[in-house]
């Protein structure tokens, strides 16, 4: 099993930054939650992640078959359960672009259906947290 590390710093106020490799990915909260909103929330960045992941393999889909990618448009469109207070339904809509093949249309969905993000929430992990001392 390997293992990947995502630090966390706390650099003040609201903000939460995470190093994931080489990157600085910083969050904040937004000025009703009592933050500077100078960047994203986090929920902000999960649910840009699954839109990006969907993405990325709509975009390697064509590129792998040399299919113009000109035009095209990816929306995620989240549908809240109130009774959960969560999303219960995330659609993707794919805008295709001019003169994509119709034998291609499945094909492209499937595609976005292996998205890693996704598939980690569909089988979700295990969770724990573990204290260190100072």
């Amino acid at each position: 099993m390997s293992t990947e590390i995502v630090a966390v710093d706390f650099p003040g106020g609201k903000r939460v930054d995470a190093r994931v490799g080489q990157f600085l990915i910083e969050t904040d909260q937004s000025e009703k939650a009592g933050g500077s909103a100078s960047a994203p929330e986090p929920f902000d960045l999960f649910l840009a992640s699954i839109a990006t992941c969907a993405g990325i393999f709509a975009l390697g889909f064509c590129q792998a078959r040399n299919l113009s990618t000109e035009g095209m448009a990816l929306k995620m469109v989240c549908e809240r359960d109130e009774k959960k207070k969560l999303f219960g339904k995330m659609t993707f809509q794919l805008t295709l672009p001019q003169g994509f093949p119709d034998k291609y249309r499945n094909g492209i969905t499937r595609s976005m259906e292996l998205c890693a993000v996704k598939r980690h929430m569909t089988d979700a992990p295990e969770f724990s947290v573990e204290l260190e001392p100072l």
